[in-house]
């Protein structure tokens, strides 16, 4: 028996690197998985369908920064398996995301950060919320990041659309308490991830700075979204949890 028979989890950014990681993860705690993704036409995304399929979930693809096709994401799922439990707003503007200063970065790139990070979590929760609310139950994950809590240079739009994700956090489970949705989010530290590589060598990371000494993996961030998604936090809403290795604390 896992801790989440039953359950229907959503997860977007799904198709690769953390998002898979979860999707597997809620898998193995008993869960039908929604893996929702911009894109699952490439070799890793037909594979991680497959595999997922294979275990009783669906794939869908989903703009997260449009409300039409985040509408559809819900109602393909709730048509699926009647209900909708679980939603991880995983999908982020990072892979590939170079560093450059604040008055070199373009209003493009500034608005994709904030439209998929911030739009996109706020859209796929409206998106949710009326099967959660009917449901009289639900958990709501967000993915925030450690560099919301440091004076991370380089990333300013990356670094504002994760400090946007604690305030929609905060809001939407003052908002949502009364149809008993519980809305949390998880801040991972520098994560190896095939996104991580994108941006700079993970090998050569100064793990001086992290007391657990290592730089984290995606089985470490799960642990804290299988919690967040389960029944032993049905009484914890609005916080942030800080998955470092305490290189960070909160």
């Amino acid at each position: 028996m896992g801790r989440l028979d039953g359950r229907v989890a959503i997860v977007t950014g799904g198709a690769k690197g953390l998002g898979k990681a979860f999707c597997f993860a809620l898998a193995k705690e008993g869960a039908k998985v929604v893996m929702a993704a911009h894109r699952l036409d490439t070799d890793e995304a037909k594979k991680a369908a497959k595999d997922i399929e294979a275990k009783g979930g669906m794939t869908v693809e989903v703009d997260v920064t449009d409300e039409a096709s985040t509408k559809a994401m819900a109602e393909k799922a709730f048509k699926k398996f009647g209900r909708i439990d679980i939603l991880i707003n995983n999908a982020a503007y990072y892979y590939g995301v170079g560093r450059k200063l604040f008055h070199e970065i373009s209003p493009e790139d500034w608005d994709r950060a904030l439209d998929v990070g911030a739009k996109g979590a706020w859209l796929c929760a409206r998106a949710v919320f009326p099967y959660m609310k009917e449901q009289e139950k639900g958990k709501i994950i967000n993915l925030s990041s450690e560099v919301a809590f440091s004076p991370t240079k380089g990333m300013i739009h990356y670094v504002t659309s994760k400090a946007a994700v604690i305030g929609i956090t905060r809001v939407l489970a003052g908002e949502l308490g009364k149809y008993n949705i519980c809305v949390n989010a998880v801040a991972p530290g520098y994560t190896d991830t095939p996104a991580s590589w994108t941006i700079g060598d993970v090998s050569k990371f100064d793990v001086g700075s992290i007391p657990l000494g290592r730089v984290g993996v995606p089985e470490d961030i799960v642990g804290a979204a299988i919690f967040f998604a389960s029944d032993d936090s049905d009484f914890i809403s609005g916080q942030t949890l800080l998955v470092n290795g305490a290189r960070r604390v909160h």
